[in-house]
């Protein structure tokens, strides 16, 4: 688990508060539920109104992964996938089926299943990368939620402003009621903004994140089981492999 979108969001609210206090506020004065249950609720129900129900449940999914999810940096395999082409290359592609059962890597498994089966290296190359679009399409997707509510969400607090500043004006009469109606009338904007800058948006940049660095991920091991199946010289497929890697994440020798 990355923990970083958990500490990003709780560390804002944190510094929110904190700067609130120091400014002689009191945090309790701003968790109203109205103007909470307009903008949350009325956000998350226009993000939905925006695509479709399968949509929504995507964005469920999401929206876990960006709290619980990681990303394997893509240099573990680099050991892996040379080693299985020294094997490959050494005693022929059967003689990897008997190192499947030690693959932990469902989409490298799927991979070197089809060319153990002779599956023609074009073939396996167009199945592989349309599961990396399918993946690529589906982060998108769940980060466009999230994004989509992260623009509407400032739009949904000035509604609640506005209907707020309607009520202030319908108590005129009463001036002592004023203050604590306009304060309370702008803690809607505040919730739009702060949800939308604080959360939403923060997902889904976090979800597309994820997704960029597992399809990258995915691409790596394409690229392996190609220079696998056609009998690279295994230096030579570590070179390829470590050219596709982030500066930061290659081998020093190889950088």
């Amino acid at each position: 688990m990355d923990p970083a979108t958990l500490i990003g969001v709780i560390g804002a609210l944190v510094f929110i508060v904190v700067a609130n206090v120091m400014e002689g506020g009191n945090p309790m004065s701003l968790m109203l539920i109205p103007p909470i249950l307009l903008v949350v609720g009325g956000t998350i129900m226009i993000s939905i109104a925006g695509g479709t129900l399968a949509d929504a449940k995507l964005a469920v999914r999401g929206l876990k992964r960006a709290f619980t999810g990681s990303a394997k940096n893509a240099s573990d395999l680099v050991p892996v996938l040379v080693s299985l082409s020294e094997k490959a290359r050494r005693e022929g592609l059967l003689a990897l089926e008997d190192a499947l059962a030690d693959v932990d890597e469902p989409f490298l498994s799927r991979g070197l299943t089809l060319a153990i089966d002779g599956t023609d290296p074009e073939e396996v190359r167009d199945i592989l990368e349309a599961e990396v679009v399918a993946v690529h399409a589906e982060a998108k997707q769940s980060a466009k939620f999230f994004n989509s509510a992260g623009a509407y969400a400032p739009t949904i607090g000035i509604i609640g402003t506005v209907m707020g500043l309607v009520h202030v004006l319908e108590n005129l009469a009463q001036p002592e009621e004023l203050g604590h109606l306009i304060a309370g009338a702008f803690v809607a904007t505040l919730w739009g903004v702060m949800s939308a800058n604080v959360f939403f948006l923060p997902v889904g940049a976090r979800i597309g994140r994820l997704g960029e660095l597992e399809t990258g991920r995915m691409e790596l091991i394409i690229e392996g089981i190609a220079a696998l199946q056609a009998g690279s010289n295994p230096r030579v497929v570590a070179q390829r492999l470590q050219s596709l890697l982030p500066a930061d994440q290659r081998e020093p020798e190889a950088a």
